[in-house]
């Protein structure tokens, strides 16, 4: 049994996606996904994987967060997202989740944690929500997972689709490159509706044509989310620290809002340079 908390929303007055303030009343919820799309307004999404980050795009408002299995590569420093485990992102889940308040955090399935079966996959997304606190599992692939899709569904777990350049495909797909140009577009906006009356709630495009993208989003009830798919979608997701400046090789599709790698250098280097010439610490960062 749990109490009902009033909401803005319950009197008529939607909130906003975007821009909420951190220790509002409850999280974000599919719900408040579908009602978005529904009023047509976009929103962002990020990544995240530890508690402090967690907490700042949470007090910036962003009102969803993807552990993304890229933690594979901006955590482990791997070169693909291939190698990392369920147990690699567990602990990596849990800490964003204890890091926010309002945002929705969305727990990626890595490789190999759900191809193999319904049960496998089920049992996966279990362990997130009930190990983690995560409210949603995103999982790669079109028709060929839709059996996994409605069990999750079945069994209560929200779940976000992912289409185009699934990364966790890299070795069929022959490296990173445009997914969905000709004959191919077709398949996708094919697994894209199969998806939704699987009962997904959301769907990420990854590297795909801008007018493919634009189709998509179109002919569904469920909000679109690009990465590389141009600005029709209902809303966009980066990698943070591609976002940031931290990684050093981006794709076209990532716009740097920051140099936090300049930044973090100088900060080091300045930190260096006072301790070799004795200046930190400072009697005031010193106790008597």
């Amino acid at each position: 049994m749990s109490s009902a908390v009033s909401s803005p929303a319950q009197h008529g007055r939607p909130t906003a996606l975007y821009g909420g303030k951190a220790g509002t009343d409850r999280r974000v919820t599919v719900r408040d996904i579908a009602a978005a799309k529904q009023r047509g307004e976009k929103w962002p999404m990020l990544t995240a994987y530890d508690a402090m980050t967690a907490r700042v795009f949470d007090e910036a408002g962003i009102p969803v967060l993807l552990v993304g299995d890229s933690a594979a590569m901006v955590v482990y420093g791997y070169d693909s997202t291939i190698p990392v485990t369920v147990d690699d992102l567990i602990p990596l889940t849990a800490a964003v989740v204890r890091g926010s308040r309002r945002a929705m955090v969305v727990a990626d399935l890595p490789f190999g944690s759900y191809q193999t079966s319904v049960e496998e996959g089920l049992a996966t997304a279990v362990r997130f929500l009930k190990e983690t606190g995560a409210h949603a599992v995103k999982l790669e692939g079109g028709r060929r997972i839709l059996p996994q899709v409605e069990a999750m569904v079945a069994a209560g777990i929200p779940v976000m689709g992912h289409l185009g350049l699934t990364p966790q495909s890299v070795n069929v797909f022959g490296g990173y490159r445009v997914q969905g140009r000709g004959e191919a577009g077709e398949q996708l906006m094919a697994d894209a509706k199969a998806l939704e009356a699987a009962g997904a709630f959301s769907l990420v495009l990854e590297c795909v044509p801008a007018d493919l993208a634009a189709r998509v989003t179109a002919s569904l009830s469920i909000p679109t989310i690009g990465i590389g798919a141009g600005d029709a979608c209902d809303a966009q997701v980066l990698v943070w620290q591609d976002m940031a400046g931290l990684t050093p090789r981006t794709a076209k599709f990532v716009k740097k809002y920051a140099d936090l790698a300049t930044v973090l250098g100088d900060a080091a280097r300045a930190f260096a340079e006072e301790v070799v010439a004795g200046a930190f610490p400072s009697p005031e960062h010193s106790y008597r």
